[in-house]
């Protein structure tokens, strides 16, 4: 494991290593890649266990939503990274006849990424790959506060790249400090609203290009003419994964007043059948990840009044799947992202007051709309700002390698997965090769090329 007095020469290290161009090579970068799969394959069931330790994630959520999202990202990289890194030709324009434009994707050097503790698999893992299939080394920060899989994170990459190429630094708050302060080429932040901006400002004392996967409030919206049977059972599904401690998460439903108490029953008996009767019992309910965020989860059960849920086990961390009623704007569950199973509900009447509502608050990162109508659809999209979202679904705009992921204002800023993620840890550099075969003597100064200019270059 990486300490704190040998960060310094670890990041030395790997920018030496990047400047001597071992990692540019595409042929090598594959290979990395190839490394990385056999590795995560061959620690797959200890990746299990340490979820289900740090978490209680079950095997199947554990597998679908940090393993198998992984294993579909890191193949998709693999099969087309050699088309991505080419140099790719741009058209030539009027004025500058005779000469070849091309971008050329190169990497940026030594990347940071500073992984959450919600997903700490997926979230360490994903960004890294996009990382490497760029051409970078990187030093991975995992999250303290889930240790287990943290521990098989740097097990695995010690075991499977040099250090000056791929490195794991364990530790807290102040090993974060620590690294910030180095000077790093990128950083790949996920995480918190307030701690992204401490990432942003110690990276702008150093100007540091980053990524920022933050979060904030997200909103569900049921419009009258949803089908509610199946739109409770996608809601349920998207709030209560991982016991709500999704940076996607519904965190919020605003539901049409006409069809609330019908779409209620329907949610209820969504939990039931997913959860049991006594969710606190079922042994492979996700638990809270530690005894602050389940006090201060616990605090949000006094809001409104609640219509299903709302026990709690402060022993084992465990708070019911919850739905609150009679909420309103001004109470606290309504005032930060909840970042657990506690799910607040309003209604509206026109969906003005929904577009009102949502854009008198910060940019989500993602945004779900359930309806069928075409008309409502398209009036919420063009007037909301979020990161991301789905139509008639929840946190599935996550799982494809083929739709950046990524947030807007307050929620984050940069995109990544699939070709995103390669683009996002590239440096796009421009190229002009002009000829030598012949010249425009009207654009040097005194040639009187001043009328052809203006034909030229008109407006």
């Amino acid at each position: 494991m990486i300490v704190n007095d040998s960060i310094e020469e670890l990041v030395l290290d790997q920018r030496r290593y990047f400047k001597s161009g071992a990692s540019r090579d595409v042929s090598f970068r594959i290979e990395q890649l190839n490394k990385l799969r056999s590795a995560l394959i061959s620690k797959e069931e200890e990746v299990l266990s340490a979820l289900r330790k740090d978490l209680n994630k079950s095997e199947q959520e554990a597998f679908t939503t940090e393993i198998g999202i992984v294993y579909k990202e890191l193949s998709y990289v693999i099969k087309n990274i050699r088309k991505w890194a080419k140099p790719r030709r741009v058209k030539t324009a009027l004025t500058h006849v005779g000469s070849r434009g091309k971008i050329h994707p190169e990497p940026y050097g030594t990347v940071l990424i500073i992984s959450p503790w919600n997903y700490p698999w997926q979230l360490a893992i994903a960004p890294l790959i996009g990382a490497l299939a760029a051409g970078n080394t990187a030093i991975i920060k995992p999250s303290e506060l889930t240790p287990t899989v943290s521990g098989v994170i740097s097990s695995l990459i010690k075991e499977t790249f040099p250090e000056q190429y791929v490195a794991v630094v364990e530790g807290g708050p102040d090993t974060s400090t620590r690294l910030l302060e180095q000077p790093m080429d990128y950083i790949f932040f996920t995480g918190s609203i307030q701690v992204g901006k401490i990432v942003m400002q110690a990276a702008a004392k150093n100007l540091i290009p980053v990524t920022l996967e933050l979060g904030g409030k997200s909103p569900c919206i049921v419009h009258e003419d949803a089908p509610l049977e199946l739109t409770a059972k996608r809601i349920i599904f998207g709030k209560f994964t991982n016991a709500g401690q999704t940076c996607i998460a519904p965190d919020y439903l605003l539901v049409h007043h006409s069809v609330k108490e019908q779409l209620l029953g329907h949610m209820r008996e969504a939990i039931t059948d997913f959860y049991g009767d006594s969710p606190l019992s079922n042994s492979d309910y996700g638990q809270i990840v530690s005894e602050k965020h389940f006090h201060r989860l616990s605090d949000f059960l006094n809001n409104g009044s609640i219509r299903h849920g709302g026990k709690s086990d402060a022993g084992k961390l465990l708070i019911e799947p919850t739905l609150l009623d009679d909420i309103t704007w001004d109470m606290s569950v309504m005032q930060e992202e909840i970042f657990g199973p506690i799910f607040p509900i309003l209604t509206y009447d026109h969906l003005d007051e929904v577009i009102t509502a949502v854009n008198a608050r910060p940019k989500p990162l993602a945004l779900y709309l359930f309806s069928k109508d075409s008309g409502v659809q398209n009036k919420i999209l063009s007037n909301i700002s979020f990161g991301g979202g789905c139509v008639n679904d929840t946190l599935m705009h996550l799982a494809t390698p083929h739709l950046p992921f990524g947030g807007v204002g307050e929620s984050g800023m940069g995109a990544y997965h699939g070709e995103h993620s390669f683009q996002t840890f590239s440096h796009m550099k421009s190229i002009l090769r002009q000829t030598n075969m012949f010249d425009f003597s009207f654009r040097y100064p005194g040639k009187n090329g001043l009328n052809l200019l203006r034909k030229l270059m008109k407006p």
